[in-house]
């Protein structure tokens, strides 16, 4: 039986391939009761630091065994930031002189002076003993951990391995004060994360380079690859690990693997253009809202803080708004383990002081605040910024880097390369800069590095995105209004805002806002019976965010909401005092609404709150303003955060902005018979010679497996993942592959015994190996056992009927969701399409999904539906039926489905009892029995459960017992001629629905 061992050795392989050395657990003479391995971190400290006395040698070790922190978090913190930044010992050398030296236990700059260890099933004894399976130590120390699970096992999961590490932070916490990564890996998928966080922030390492995204190879193999190459450890402990501090409640954070990229990408970029080396166009890192630029840009600050050439640099980071400054500099400062301290510019004045002194650190400050002094009676004002500083080593870093960014010959940023001509400039942007805009390359440079919004979506970096269209029809009663503004605005030349004022009055209008108001409540609450969290909703205004508050406000049980706006309490109505704030204000409801346990739910914003604003509760937007390119996508990703449970964020359109989406969206993107032991022997071997010959030829071409056994366990790995990524692709082909070695596997078990069997004991491990990667990648795991339940609810959304709709209701259609990545609804931004057609294939998307999760529960039934479905898709392209009556034909399987639940319910069963109360029920006439039917599939379903034993399908025996039982559990019940009919359905029905049961 293939085990973890495999997947353990296999990553040992790939580990000593990059230089690591294998050591033995349990060859380790180090007591069980210490996790960190002190004679080899004191060697390490003797032979880089030879001339230290030895007493500071081994205060140095116990300086850095010995962790302060009341708790296990605290104690990580305490020995990162001494692994990371060294320690300063003071001692007199032999001729008495007093000297000092800053010790680190590592050295970062030359990895091979550093001992790697490859330490596996090491035993420690906390609480309980535990032995996880690989753990890295460097100079000693076990700063990485591998917990593995058997990836041909279909029933273990990533989560058990997750599940493991948090058994072990209970039975042996002391491992944990020095763990600086985590990886778990069911085989299948394979993630790195921090010890103390959730299974939604492990993600996957999908690159080797930096360059490529690898989607098909073995997790693990890129993983290690991309991340284990020694002087990229030692680079990713010292500069891409970190914690922030959130009121005494630490989290800590590591890059992804395009954090870790694109920063060392522009670290070397830097090298080559600040000057006099280079011309001070960094360039430009693209990486999509919600991915953790924020994180990029403090991680890069470290870094170059840190760089001995760049000789203690000004970092200035520049925005546009403050309200953007206000957010990133949160950010900035919750990460000072790595950019240190950090000050803002609160005033011109301020900022020409911070930026006049000869000290490096990191300066926040808003382009505005580049502004030229005006004058007074008795003084001119500036005509022309000063310079305030020449040095070479300051950096100017641009957050989201677009039209304040250009304009060199005049204006803000014109004014900042006066006030510093030899800054270097970089851009960091979450959304594309629009070539109409201004010319990047010419400002910034070339693009570094580039994390669009499918990558991530891909790597669940962030959720994905549903467009959902309501439209609600704006009503311009006045049909002649543009020639009577026009009448009106003769002597002006810009008539658009009195003529957008126009289309605001309209969209405000009183009957309109109260409908989608009452639409919102309704939307919002069937959202958040299934998924907690909180919604945003933009209107064109601020008198239109106001009706929507009164609007909202006048229904019953409206949720707690809050208008967040700018406000002049010298123009503004005094009824709209109670939505005017303070700065302070605003952020204490700021703080309010990231807060998923607060009781604000709903907030209606004009413009705050859609850029530089992360709150990941946040699933849903209602949007009733026209938006369009990266305004459109930096407020629609809003809702993108990764968050517990969330499955995706929605976008409610009520002013048709799906062209635009399509438009945005587009720009934002850069596939058995079973032998008898009853049979001839020489006639099950010549099936088992054929079989085997049948599982050849299905395997795909190139694959060359003969020499399997005398193969490591990495390249087995590798040589099944290769032969599973060319034959899951076609659905027929998986399944009949999965037939076949069944049927051989049958054979094997009759013919097992026979020598001549031998010379192909190659072929069926292969076969067997690949069947099993197979099954797991399509078998609907437990770790996913909430998809039946999102998928219940998308099905749900495709068949009700809403109030306000667009275009599927007006043509009499129901509604569905749509991936604003889905490739069909991005082509609507290049050519025309019926969009009925992407519905088709989304609807019949899902069917066909809770068709797989049903199919085992009711073999019979759910095979015919699903050939239902089939059939109707079939008509449909064969232009037999129109689209229309495709969507109700889908729509009425939709609905057959929902009424099996309801069925269930009503007659008492389980899940797993109703196809047996669909046999017997059809059988009715002759069934003896005068109670109910349920009564009699009770005794049945129990007859089978009870002789269910491992392998039962592969067993004769077994078989016959279930058979007897239910005889017995029958007899007197059904006539006797018709029992035998009875229990053949019986017995296909257990067989598909019991085949992989488990004790």
């Amino acid at each position: 039986m293939t085990t973890e061992a495999l997947i353990e050795q296999a990553t040992i392989d790939w580990l000593t391939d990059l230089g690591y050395t294998l050591i033995k657990g349990n060859e380790l003479p180090e007591n069980a009761n210490a996790v960190i391995l002190k004679g080899q971190l004191l060697l390490f400290i003797q032979q880089q630091y030879p001339h230290l006395p030895e007493e500071i040698q081994h205060l140095a070790v116990a300086d850095f065994c010995n962790n302060a922190g009341a708790d296990i978090d605290y104690r990580n913190r305490s020995f990162h930031l001494k692994l990371t930044k060294g320690l300063d010992y003071e001692y007199k050398d032999a001729d008495g002189n007093e000297k000092a030296v800053h010790l680190y236990p590592i050295d970062f700059q030359n990895p091979e002076n550093n001992t790697f260890w490859v330490v596996n099933q090491f035993s420690i004894v906390g609480k309980n003993k535990r032995r996880p399976d690989i753990i890295i130590y460097i100079n000693g120390i076990p700063l990485v951990l591998f917990e593995l699970k058997n990836w041909f096992d279909e029933n273990t999961t990533i989560a058990e391995a997750f599940n493991q590490i948090e058994h072990y932070k209970k039975d042996i916490p002391l491992l944990f004060e020095y763990n600086t990564l985590t990886i778990i890996s069911d085989g299948n998928e394979a993630q790195h994360g921090m010890f103390n966080a959730s299974t939604e922030w492990y993600a996957a390492w999908k690159s080797m380079d930096g360059v490529t995204t690898i989607e098909d190879d073995f997790q693990m193999h890129t993983l290690i690859n991309g991340l284990f190459p020694k002087e990229r450890l030692l680079n990713y402990i010292k500069n891409f690990v970190f914690f922030e501090d959130h009121n005494g409640s630490l989290i800590k954070k590591g890059a992804k693997y395009h954090q870790y990229f694109g920063v060392n990408f522009a670290v070397e970029a830097a090298k080559k253009a600040i000057k006099p080396y280079g011309d001070g166009r960094i360039g430009v890192i693209w990486h999509t809202q919600g991915s953790g630029k924020s994180i990029s840009m403090a991680i890069y600050a470290g870094i170059l803080r840190s760089l001995p050439e760049l000789k203690n640099p000004t970092i200035v980071v520049q925005v546009d708004r403050s309200d953007l400054d206000f957010q990133l500099y949160e950010n900035f400062v919750l990460a000072k383990d790595l950019v240190g301290d950090v000050q803002r510019a609160d005033s011109t004045d301020d900022l020409r002081r911070l930026l006049s002194t000869g000290s490096g650190g990191v300066i926040f400050t808003t382009i505005e605040k580049f502004r030229l002094k005006m004058g007074n009676d008795n003084q001119l004002g500036e005509t022309e910024h000063p310079i305030l500083s020449e040095r070479e080593n300051i950096i100017v870093m641009a957050d989201e880097a677009h039209r304040t960014q250009y304009g060199l010959l005049d204006g803000f940023a014109s004014n900042l390369r006066k006030a510093l001509p030899n800054a270097s400039f970089i851009g960091f942007t979450g959304t594309p800069v629009d070539s109409k805009d201004a010319d990047t390359q010419e400002v910034f440079g070339e693009t570094i590095h580039i994390y669009d919004i499918k990558q991530a979506v891909d790597d669940k970096a962030t959720v994905p995105i549903y467009y959902e269209p309501r439209l609600a029809k704006l009503h311009l009663w006045n049909e002649n209004i543009d020639a009577e503004v026009d009448a009106i605005t003769v002597d002006v030349e810009d008539d658009s805002n009195l003529k957008w004022a126009a289309i605001e009055d309209a969209a405000g209008s009183a009957e309109r806002v109260e409908k989608i108001a009452n639409d919102i409540i309704k939307h919002f609450k069937n959202r958040t019976e299934t998924l907690p969290g909180k919604a945003m909703i933009v209107c064109m205004s601020r008198r239109n965010c106001v009706k929507m508050y009164d609007a909202l406000k006048a229904i019953e049980n409206c949720p707690e909401i809050a208008v967040i706006m700018t406000g002049n309490i010298s123009s503004d109505p005094i009824a709209w005092n109670e939505h005017l704030r303070t700065q302070d204000a605003t952020e204490a409801i700021k703080k309010r609404f990231k807060n998923p346990k607060d009781p604000l739910q709903i907030v209606i914003v004009r413009d705050m709150w859609l850029t530089g604003f992360d709150a990941p509760c946040v699933h849903t937007m209602y949007v009733d303003k026209i938006m369009k390119g990266h305004n459109l996508m930096q407020a629609i990703t809003r809702t993108n955060r990764v968050f517990i449970d969330k499955p995706s964020g929605v976008i409610v359109d009520y002013i048709g902005i799906g062209d635009q989406l399509k438009t945005a969206t587009n720009k934002y993107t850069g596939g058995g018979g079973k032998g008898k032991p009853t049979i001839d022997m020489e006639q099950a071997l010549n099936m088992f010679f054929n079989q085997v010959e049948i599982c050849q030829n299905l395997i795909p071409d190139g694959i060359e497996y003969s020499n399997w056994k005398g193969l490591r366990d990495g390249d087995k790995v590798l040589l099944v993942r290769k032969s599973l990524n060319s034959i899951i692709k076609d659905d027929e082909a998986s399944n009949q592959f999965m037939l076949e070695e069944k049927k051989l596997t049958g054979l094997l078990s009759i013919v097992k015994s026979q020598p001549q069997i031998q010379e192909y004991s190659v072929d069926v491990l292969f076969a067997q190996h690949l069947s099993k990667a197979i099954r797991n990648a399509k078998s609907v795991k437990s770790s996913r056992s909430n998809q039946k339940d999102q998928i219940k609810e998308l099905i749900s959304q495709s068949i009700e009927s809403e109030d306000i709709v667009d275009v599927f209701a007006m043509a009499g259609l129901e509604r569905a969701d749509i991936s604003i990545l889905n490739e069909e609804f991005l082509l609507g931004a290049k050519k025309e399409k019926d969009s009925i057609d992407i519905k088709i294939a989304l609807l019949r998307s899902i069917l066909l999904d809770e068709v797989k999760l049903r199919l085992h529960k009711n073999i019979r039934k759910y095979t015919s539906l699903k050939e239902e479905l089939e059939k109707v898709i079939e008509r449909y392209h064969l232009n037999a039926i129109d689209s229309y009556t495709t969507i109700a034909e889908l729509i009425a399987r939709a609905k057959e489905l929902q009424e099996e639940d309801h069925r269930i319910k009503e007659l008492g069963l389980s899940d797993e009892e109703l196809a047996f109360y669909d046999i017997l029920a059809s059988k009715k006439e002759i069934i003896n029995e005068t109670g109910l039917i349920q009564d009699v599939v009770h005794g049945v379903v129990k007859a089978v459960k009870s002789n269910l034993q491992i392998d039962w399908m592969n067993k004769e025996d077994a078989k016959a017992a279930i058979r007897l039982a239910v005889k017995k559990e029958l007899r007197g019940k059904v006539k006797m001629e018709e029992l035998n009919t009875i229990l053949a359905e019986i017995m296909e029905q257990a067989e598909g629905q019991f085949s992989e049961w488990r004790a």
